[in-house]
């Protein structure tokens, strides 16, 4: 009997290998990952099991190679994979709460909420709403773009993470 070859769709493949791989799509999606991290990103799928053309071929360049051909390598290891890019709009969302999750367990200040385009993020819930109404495009504009005091500021920006840490994500996927 001859043995059958395995494929993608055939083929069992490793959950925490898949869930990091989409992970790493949603995170890609929301531009939090540079392209010079995929190929990283690739070798670590390769470890954690996955195994397609795309994933060992990304792994094998250099972090320094063509931003385009990193990111087009990707999205081929992810099309192989069977795993689709999140919409940018939803992935923005999961990355804001990743976002709180990362203020609350003191990764980052609150400070530097302000260094980065989330202000502008699409918020559908009302968590989502009441952080992204919290957060200034600049570290200048914290008293002037949200009229509060910083402490005051601080202290609203904590309970806002809070409810968004604490409730249940509006799309799933990421």
């Amino acid at each position: 009997m001859a043995a059958e070859e395995a494929t993608p769709d055939s083929a069992v493949l490793p959950q925490s290998g898949l869930t990091s791989l989409g992970e790493a799509a949603c995170r890609y999606r929301a531009d939090e990952i540079r392209p010079e991290e995929l190929p990283m990103i690739a070798a670590e799928a390769l470890a954690a099991g996955l195994d397609t053309p795309a994933l060992c071929e990304l792994a094998g360049w250099p972090r320094r190679a063509d931003p385009r051909d990193l990111r087009d390598a990707f999205e081929q290891a992810l099309a192989e994979s069977g795993i689709e890019l999140p919409d940018r709009d939803v992935a923005r969302r999961h990355a804001l709460r990743r976002l709180a999750a990362r203020l609350l367990d003191g990764e980052i200040t609150p400070a530097d909420l302000a260094r980065d385009d989330w202000w502008e993020t699409e918020a559908e819930t009302t968590a989502e709403r009441a952080f992204v109404a919290l957060l200034p495009p600049c570290k200048c504009c914290i008293e002037y773009t949200l009229g509060l005091a910083r402490s005051a500021w601080v202290a609203q920006l904590r309970i806002a993470t809070h409810a968004l840490t604490s409730s249940p994500a509006a799309h799933t996927g990421c």
